[in-house]
């Protein structure tokens, strides 16, 4: 794992995951099942050419360019390029933002008002959206290196990996969502066998983390149907809802890598399940390009990704 680029792994299954939902997005399995998705597409709900992404993909990659320009995780930083993403359309395909999440639309207006990114994210029950775990990728690899390199704690990560998350979705549900994530991304990255394995390696550390601290114990018990992936991925289809709840965003990604073998059997899963597409074949895209690697990713879904050569270009300067 270490040999590879793992930056262009992960951030590239993300974006390959959100081009691919992204027509579909909204649309009901039940539709979606009349004309499955089986390759990259153009036009749908947004009526966008074939190989654009979201929402999702431009805030992680403002998040991503923002870490590469100072070499650390700067929230104000972060919240300043969110503003330029919604404003002045930076970090998107086209020049203009569009499929705004209203969480996160809130967070950018409350921050330009009190410029306090500790508090300009939503707090409340529907703070739990999935607009958090959608682009935590690039903060989990930079806390990856990290502490491969001894200079962070699992306290200390999963306290950024909060930070973060809250700017936008700042309840703990949402927070433990991007911190499974992370523990999730570290067994892919450090640990050996099927990514179904390093999967359950990673919720493992994550449960083991967070039952630490009694306060943690409501929210945890939201994703106890994933405790024990191997009986999880059992669960029929018409049980795993692909809405944009993070939880059930999580257990659809989650399902979805664990009934495949491949990244894009595992992706064309996640988005013919409907609904919130895009968003679930992101997150389940950052896993499965770690495992699966870049060379995984079809050549011909790469070749109409809108902005390749730039994202690709981020990827290998970090």
């Amino acid at each position: 794992m270490m040999n590879r680029n793992y930056w262009l792994d992960g951030i590239m299954g993300l974006v390959a995951g959100d081009a691919l939902g992204c027509p579909v997005q909204f649309h009901s399995r039940e539709e979606i099942a009349l004309n499955p998705v089986r390759g990259m597409r153009g036009h749908g709900t947004f009526d966008m050419p074939a190989g654009t992404w979201t929402d999702d993909s431009s805030m992680a990659l403002a998040a991503l360019v923002s870490i590469l320009e100072h070499g650390s995780i700067d929230p104000d930083d972060i919240m300043a390029k969110f503003i330029s993403w919604k404003n002045d359309g930076a970090y998107t395909p086209f020049g203009f933002a569009f499929d705004e999440g209203a969480t996160c639309t809130y967070a950018i207006w409350n921050y330009q008002i009190g410029h306090d990114w500790r508090t300009c994210g939503k707090t409340g029950e529907h703070a739990n959206g999935n607009g958090a775990l959608m682009r935590i990728l690039p903060v989990c690899l930079y806390c990856y290196e990290k502490q491969q390199a001894g200079q962070m704690s699992d306290t200390e990560v999963i306290e950024k990996v909060h930070q973060i998350a809250g700017l936008t979705h700042n309840h703990l549900r949402s927070h433990i969502a991007c911190g499974l994530y992370y523990f999730m991304i570290r067994a892919i990255l450090n640990r050996e066998g099927s990514l179904l394995n390093r999967l359950q390696e990673g919720i493992d550390d994550g449960f083991g983390f967070y039952e630490k601290d009694a306060l943690n114990h409501e929210q945890l018990e939201y994703y106890k149907r994933i405790r024990n992936i191997t009986d999880f991925i059992k669960t029929p289809s018409k049980e795993i809802r692909s809405s944009g709840y993070v939880v059930a965003s999580m257990e659809a990604a989650l399902w979805s890598l664990g009934n495949t073998r491949s990244f894009a059997d595992a992706l064309l899963t996640a988005v013919n399940l409907g609904d919130d597409s895009d968003t679930v074949a992101a997150i389940a895209g950052g896993l499965a390009g770690l495992y699966y690697g870049y060379e995984g990713i079809p050549a011909e879904w790469l070749d109409v990704i809108q902005r390749r050569e730039w994202i690709e270009q981020l990827c290998r300067r970090i």
